[in-house]
């Protein structure tokens, strides 16, 4: 187990199994020294807990908890590929989608629950860009979607 791995269970939470893709498409590959994950939701044992959009059916806090699940999704994703998270350099780029309604614009807030867990875990590494992005409809009905950019260490 990583130590990465290791943070993350005294934090209460544990890296789940990457999730299998929805489509044709990998949930992480790399390039270079570099890994992008595909969008992640907030899948837990393969099902949604919550659906609908942010502002109507979903509170942003419901939300903003998904948001961290998909973090953990992300990570998992990551982990598929290289093996052993404590090759993370740094988290470089975070971008979320919240599925929001017509007047919803706490997007930014809601990101921010993936955000905080990647801080919370990787520390100055885990402090990233970030884009957080309002939508009609995301996959699944799903409230919130995050993918993650790592640097793997040299």
């Amino acid at each position: 187990m990583s130590a990465l791995e290791e943070k993350l269970e005294a934090m209460g939470l544990r890296l789940p199994e990457v999730v299998p893709p929805l489509a044709a498409y990998q949930p992480a590959v790399q390039s270079g020294s570099y890994v992008y994950t595909a969008g992640q939701l907030p899948l837990v044992d393969g099902k949604l807990s919550v659906t609908g959009k942010v502002g109507a059916e979903v509170t942003a806090e419901e939300a903003k908890e998904l948001a961290a699940t998909c973090a953990l999704n992300a990570l998992a994703a990551v982990k598929s590929v290289v093996g052993d998270l404590d090759r993370i350099a740094r988290v470089v780029k975070v971008v979320g989608f919240v599925a929001s309604a017509s007047d919803f614009t706490g997007q930014p807030g809601v990101i921010n629950g993936a955000s905080e867990l990647l801080g919370a875990a990787l520390g100055d590494a885990g402090v990233h860009a970030r884009s957080a992005v309002g939508v009609a409809v995301l996959p699944l009905d799903a409230p919130v979607e995050v993918e993650i950019q790592v640097e793997l260490k040299a």
